[in-house]
């Protein structure tokens, strides 16, 4: 499946660009930059004691509305209390000065994860900013330290210390037995304006982007609900409410929505949130070695990864698994290199990742190693890397 590259915004400047493989089409992330940002800035707490959720007074459902549209208002007023806007601080210097002062540098969506206050959103939102504010559906604002990120998931983990009678976290649903042409709805605050909701289907499913890390973030949901600069880090609802993705980019040629818009499924978001609460990164399954770049395979005209170092005592060297070595004539020669795992080919060094993680830490992975004999396959236990 052909990848959509995806290049993030540039912050400071307030201007989205990027480019996919298509010509004169953009894959977007969806942070509004600090051009915006001033409509935005975070506000004092809202009317009431600080602590106690507010209620919002919500107009009467009119009658006459069909089904699917008093199930989208009764899904809105339920979520909307779990939605938040993530505001990045950066420091500037004066010129003249020299004095160190804050200005507000971007906006994003997150969503509130549970009631110990942790907040989820894109690593993009905050991956330029020094200090971040939470301003939560009841306008209070709250200080946001960033205690987990994924920057090859582009995800990221905030805390904030709100009373937990003002948190309320999402429904989590599943992502793996999604459908295209299912509903979806996506709210988060496009160009600053808070608490907005957009409605569409699921148009495609496994689609890939580049992370911000470098690496493919892959099995991304591809929908039509109208995605926009600042809904970054937003959720994405299935027709019962539940969180099923996390809004990540738009495909465009403008920067706005063009109905073609990205998230992470929620099934990498639940699998990655709870060891960014604990470890502040991701547990990365492997088995101890360093592969050879992919583009120094490409050149050979060889598939698969290629072994470059064998790390001592890792599963790799207790497998017997061999790197690269020099002969007696100083030339180069290839070691082992792995072409699929289990039952996945590996074409690249992001393939076999992947292919570890669907597997996980403490599991048993039988790999296909080809040489130049022939083909084995190994048997060995994948360790969390360092």
């Amino acid at each position: 499946m052909r990848s959509l590259v995806l290049i993030l915004a540039a912050l400071t400047a307030g201007i989205f660009v990027g480019r996919s493989a298509a010509p004169r089409a953009e894959a977007t992330a969806t942070t509004e930059a600090g051009a915006q940002a001033g409509a935005t800035d975070p506000r004092p707490a809202a009317d009431g004691a600080p602590g106690t959720l507010t209620p919002v007074e919500r107009p009467p459902v009119p009658d006459g509305l069909d089904a699917s549209e008093q199930r989208d208002i009764a899904i809105f007023r339920e979520a909307a209390h779990s939605v938040v806007s993530i505001t990045s601080l950066a420091l500037r210097r004066d010129f003249f000065s020299r004095n160190v002062f804050e200005i507000p540098q971007g906006t994003g969506s997150g969503f509130i994860w549970d009631n110990d206050g942790h907040v989820v959103t894109n690593y993009h939102v905050i991956e330029r900013g020094n200090r971040f504010s939470v301003t939560l559906a009841d306008q209070s604002v709250w200080d946001a330290p960033v205690i987990g990120a994924a920057p090859n998931k582009d995800l990221a983990v905030l805390k904030i210390d709100a009373p937990k009678e003002v948190l309320q976290g999402l429904r989590v649903g599943g992502s793996s037995d999604l459908v295209v042409g299912q509903r979806v709805l996506a709210i988060g605050n496009p160009f600053g304006l808070d608490q907005t909701l957009t409605v569409g289907v699921v148009s495609a499913l496994g689609r890939e982007l580049q992370s911000p890390g470098g690496r493919l973030v892959r099995d991304l949901i591809q929908t039509d609900a109208a995605i926009n600069p600042g809904n970054s880090g937003g959720p994405l609802l299935d027709s019962s409410g539940r969180l099923i993705g996390v809004n990540t980019a738009i495909y465009s040629p403008s920067g706005a929505s063009a109905g073609i818009g990205f998230a992470v499924p929620v099934d990498t978001v639940a699998a990655l949130v709870p060891q960014l609460i604990e470890h502040g990164h991701p547990i990365q399954p492997g088995i101890g070695i360093v592969p050879l770049e992919d583009r120094y395979t490409r050149s050979l005209g060889i598939d698969g990864v290629v072994i470059r170092d064998v790390d001592p005592g890792s599963p790799a060297d207790r497998a017997g698994l061999r790197s690269l070595r020099t002969d007696s004539r100083g030339r180069i020669r290839l070691g082992d290199r792995i072409v699929q795992v289990e039952d996945t080919p590996v074409k690249s060094t992001d393939d076999m990742i992947y292919a570890f993680e669907r597997v996980g830490v403490g599991q048993r992975v039988t790999l296909t190693v080809a040489d130049e004999a022939g083909q084995r396959q190994v048997e060995l236990e994948l360790v969390a890397l360092e």
